[in-house]
């Protein structure tokens, strides 16, 4: 049974127990909320290490890193350390898009050494496979890419990001609205790709009830991937983004139905003052499914530094309603990211969650800024570097580790103005 499915015949799993007690709610709450559909806990049966998180209503933001090998970069230990250096930073679940090297190896080594959950984009491995087995990626049978989700979910896949809102229709609006960047998602454009070559309908659209098969089997999560998601802010909530979404809704409802634990995603490349419609619109045409948005970016012209410009839309984003952010690292639309650009990236996103979340009310998350401030009340700069989101950044940047004498300001060493207010007021002084 899935998650889905215990929680619509009553049944408190010991999973729904972990995500309760981590985020401090009852698991008559999670309950209740994973029988609705507005929670969901990736958690395929064969991830054996897994410690399982809750993504949704009334959760604290979850944040995803992104990794796999490449043809350039084929060798798996990297990876490999790039996922602990993610979960070490704060990732909550990590994607394996490798497309290159063993991909097989690849994906179980990393559920192997992954305790959070672990998605994939199977039609990345289709389409790779697609070349060397039958010369192109359009000449990939319809049942191959059946056979990779089943392979992946066997393998202890907790979630897939599937791009069946792709349909005929919804290609006919994206070629009557022209777009500056027209398709920039991979697998959407594997999709396409696939579609207008043999003038067929879109096969994870047209046999939605046999992936539903796989998912249930496994429980794993779908992730609606979308592939007309905007590359540009031009581009951004135009008429083709829009259809995706509406059909995507539909199949919320009929995964819903099926038993099958499902989530949407989201742009992408949003201009500021669009992204809270953007949230909204899919909150209600998904039937309030968890919101898993990449970025949103919210301006074009930062390259190097699109992990910030993706922090400033998450936090808008998570704050209007989204629950998942996928991370974006300072060498987005440049290149590959290191193990420093992974880092960079989780704790850019996993500010953007936590800003969110003291915002919407998230228990756990103010009581952290209150302790944070309670010790720089008190002058402790352990604590101080302790409670911070990057403890080795922070102790870089102290200054000295030795606590500053109360009497003095602990930023001049100097008996000062800020020093006598404090004095009167019966607290610490932390600068001046």
């Amino acid at each position: 049974m899935t998650q889905l499915e215990y929680a619509l015949s009553g049944i408190i799993t010991k999973e729904m127990k972990i995500v309760a007690d981590y985020e401090g709610v009852s698991e008559e709450f999670i309950l209740e909320e994973v029988k609705k559909g507005e929670i969901v806990i990736p958690a395929n049966v064969n991830h054996i290490n897994l410690v399982p998180k809750g993504i949704g209503k009334g959760l604290s933001t979850k944040v995803n890193a992104n990794i796999g090998t490449s043809d350039a970069f084929p060798e798996i230990g990297k990876e490999i350390e790039k996922l602990k250096v993610a979960i070490d930073a704060g990732a909550d679940a990590v994607m394996d898009l490798s497309t290159g090297g063993d991909v097989n190896k690849s994906r179980r080594e990393i559920i192997k050494n992954s305790s959070v959950p672990v998605g994939t984009v199977p039609m990345y491995q289709a389409a790779v496979e697609s070349i060397s087995r039958y010369g192109s990626i359009v000449a990939m049978p319809e049942e191959f890419i059946f056979k990779v989700i089943e392979e992946q979910a066997k393998d202890g896949v907790d979630f897939i990001t599937v791009h069946c809102g792709l349909t005929l229709e919804s290609l006919k609006r994206l070629k009557d609205n022209k777009r500056i960047m027209n398709v920039v998602s991979r697998g959407g454009a594997f999709t396409i790709a696939w579609m207008i070559h043999n003038e067929k309908e879109n096969p994870l659209y047209q046999y939605f009830d046999r992936l539903l098969d796989i998912a249930k089997k496994y429980d794993v999560t779908l992730s609606l991937g979308d592939g007309l998601r905007p590359g540009c802010l031009e581009d951004a909530t135009d008429a083709a983004q829009i259809q995706e979404l509406i059909i995507l809704g539909e199949l919320v409802k009929k995964a819903r139905e099926a038993g099958v634990q499902v989530m949407v995603e989201g742009p992408g490349h949003v201009p500021i003052d669009q992204i809270e419609a953007n949230v909204k619109l899919q909150k209600s045409l998904c039937h309030n499914a968890p919101f898993y948005v990449l970025g949103p970016v919210v301006t074009d012209i930062a390259p190097g530094y699109d992990h910030i410009t993706a922090a400033i839309g998450g936090a808008i984003a998570a704050f209007a309603g989204a629950d998942f952010l996928c991370y974006v690292t300072p060498a987005e639309h440049l290149g590959l990211p290191d193990i420093q650009d992974v880092k960079e990236g989780v704790i850019a996103a996993k500010i953007a969650a936590h800003a969110a979340d003291i915002a919407k009310g998230i228990k756990k998350a103010r009581e952290k800024d209150l302790a944070m401030a309670k010790a720089r009340a008190n002058l402790d700069w352990n604590e101080q570097i302790q409670l911070s989101i990057d403890p080795e950044k922070a102790e870089k940047y102290r200054v000295t580790k030795n606590k500053p004498n109360v009497k003095t300001c602990s930023m001049c060493g100097k008996f000062c103005a800020m020093q006598i207010v404090s004095e009167y007021l019966g607290t610490p002084t932390t600068s001046c």
